[in-house]
């Protein structure tokens, strides 16, 4: 695994239809997962969606503020912030793509 660590702000929406990324906006990835936000399950759902996304271990991913709200800051092992950004263009709606390539770029801290 490549050596590498940033973070990721994220909006998630439980109770969804499915999961998804939904979009990316102000430096913000908009995520949606099926599960209810109860006893952390929106949570591990999100957390499984990025592994799933990104290719990395449910390992690779916590999160670091947020745990109870909708805006969340993920901390991502594994990826370098240019890997993340790439690995995520790939995954975005294309008005969301030409977002990120334009240089929006994710919010990181």
């Amino acid at each position: 695994m490549p050596e590498g660590k940033t973070t990721l702000a994220i909006h998630l929406q439980p109770g969804a239809k499915r999961n998804e990324i939904a979009g990316f906006r102000d430096g913000v990835l908009y995520m949606k997962v099926n599960a209810v936000p109860e006893k952390g399950r929106a949570n591990q759902a999100l957390l499984g969606l990025l592994s799933e996304t990104l290719g990395l271990p449910r390992s690779a991913f916590s999160i670091i503020r947020g745990q109870t709200s909708r805006n969340k800051v993920v901390a991502v092992r594994g990826l370098t912030t240019q890997e993340l950004q790439d690995t995520l263009a790939r995954e975005l709606p294309c008005k969301d793509f030409l977002h990120l390539a334009k240089g929006q770029g994710l919010m990181v801290q």
